[in-house]
């Protein structure tokens, strides 16, 4: 995909990342395993208009992840959503999320996406500055209800 010279290179992700891609969900508040992330990363990449790109860096490892896909609206037109996005916490603010979401962008682009919309909780102001900077605009407030199908 790109690479910064000497630094970060961007990349699609692959089933061996799976271990990473827990690891770095955990920074954010949400753990989970390294074989729920497998099978969570198996069955983004095998449905149709999803795409999961990695930032390593010089060593090969893991830095960051994004997921993007595209979301149909009965409504209007379709829009690409921002399923995740996370970047080890010692090296936030390196431009690696910005880069991360410029791929995200490049990807809707290519699938003649116009618009891109990404979610995040009130409560995480850092992440509200930081897609502010890249230019999104907050769009709507609004409150996310959830209701439990199967017993754990």
């Amino acid at each position: 995909m790109s690479t910064a010279p000497g630094e970060i290179r961007i990349r699609a992700a692959i089933p061996d990342d799976a271990e990473a891609i827990a690891r770095l969900s955990g920074e954010l508040g949400y753990p989970t395993t390294a074989s729920d992330a497998r099978r969570r990363l198996f069955d983004i990449k095998t449905a149709e208009h999803h795409a999961v790109m990695v930032a390593e860096d010089e060593a090969g490892s893991v830095v960051g992840w994004i997921h993007v896909f595209r979301s149909p609206r009965l409504g209007g037109e379709p829009f690409a959503e921002l399923g995740g996005l996370v970047v080890t916490e010692g090296l936030r603010g390196h431009g690696i999320g910005s880069r991360l979401v410029a791929e995200a962008e490049s990807w809707a682009l290519g699938q003649g996406i116009a618009t891109l919309r990404i979610r995040t909780r009130t409560t995480r102001n850092d992440a509200r500055l930081f897609y502010e900077d890249l230019g999104f605009v907050l769009t709507k407030t609004q409150v996310v209800f959830e209701r439990q199908l199967l017993e754990d």
